[in-house]
């Protein structure tokens, strides 16, 4: 409360003796100069696509839905969903590796994503799909000389099992590193402190480290899910039938490369939108308490505070 010169407080002001502020922002015309310059030209980029007679546009619409259009999506959908598990399972694994006081363990983390972030993922997949050039049999058994306990024929890596592997592995060295900067996002404390209640090195990863690291690990994991649906074309090279494969046999039937393109564009559209608000919604889930905006219950905090402020009229 303010004081008058006399040294006595200065009465208070009523509610209808305050004088409202009316602040106005200054106009932003540069932005809405921009603004419009930008939809503008979006427009005009849109007209000439739809105008423009070399697109056949009706061949495009023909084969968006068309059958062996869908099963090439389906491959890719099944092709980026299990690689992405795999990558994410392998790459835990390798960055749990990499924090171990075991030097050894330490080494080989560290060579795994050193190689497979090193060389380029087309050459992984062909040399995968090429794997049985140099193992005709693939036999697994006590290395060095020991007894063989089973083997297969090379026959099994198809092309789908190729690619497969290639983009698991190979998003596994990226994951790695992105669960390893995750995991290192969690205060120290928190391990020291379920170390001093005796809990185990795996219960403390699964139950205390892994949950609060999520909020950092989902941001970068979305963006290597939507990177894989379209790097899943990649497996065209090896035949993979995904859905880049089957456009491209009936493009060098028909010779509609670029209708062809379009509805491959489209679908790969339609598939990373829907993995981007599926992002959206894991990642205000896994922020709540952090980002500043989400809301906590009043209930919560009248129950963790008695003296938190009930609103007028409400009695419990």
């Amino acid at each position: 409360m303010p004081a008058s010169n006399t040294g006595t407080p200065a009465p208070e002001r009523t509610e209808a003796e305050v004088i409202p502020l009316n602040a106005r922002r200054a106009p932003a015309w540069g932005r809405w100069i921009g603004g419009a310059a930008a939809a503008i030209f979006g427009l005009w980029v849109l007209y000439v696509l739809v105008v423009t007679p070399n697109i056949h546009w009706d061949v495009v619409a023909g084969y968006l839905t068309a059958a062996t259009v869908l099963e090439g999506l389906w491959v890719t959908i099944a092709l980026s969903t299990i690689s992405m598990v795999a990558g994410i399972l392998i790459g835990l694994v390798v960055a749990v590796m990499q924090l171990s006081r075991n030097p050894v363990l330490r080494i080989v983390a560290g060579a795994f994503s050193w190689f497979f972030r090193g060389t380029p993922l087309l050459v992984q997949l062909l040399f995968w799909f090429n794997l049985g050039v140099i193992f005709p049999q693939l036999e697994f058994g006590i290395p060095f000389g020991g007894p063989k306990l089973f083997g297969v024929e090379a026959s099994i890596i198809t092309p789908f099992v190729a690619g497969l592997l290639g983009l698991a592995i190979n998003e596994g060295a990226y994951m790695s590193q992105i669960i390893r900067a995750g995991i290192l996002s969690v205060d120290s404390g928190q391990r020291e402190a379920a170390e001093a209640l005796g809990m185990s090195r795996a219960r403390i990863m699964g139950r205390i480290i892994l949950p609060q690291a999520m909020r950092i690990l989902l941001p970068p994991t979305g963006n290597q899910f939507i990177s894989m649906l379209k790097t899943s074309s990649l497996v065209s090279i090896i035949a993979g039938s995904d859905l880049m494969t089957v456009v491209q046999r009936i493009y060098l039937g028909n010779f509609e490369v670029i209708s062809m393109l379009i509805v491959a564009s489209i679908w790969y559209l339609v598939l990373t939108t829907v993995a981007t608000i599926g992002q959206h919604f894991l990642e205000k889930k896994y922020s709540k308490g952090f980002d500043g905006r989400t809301p906590v219950h009043n209930k919560v905090l009248a129950k963790l505070s008695p003296s938190f402020p009930r609103k007028p009229g409400r009695h419990e």
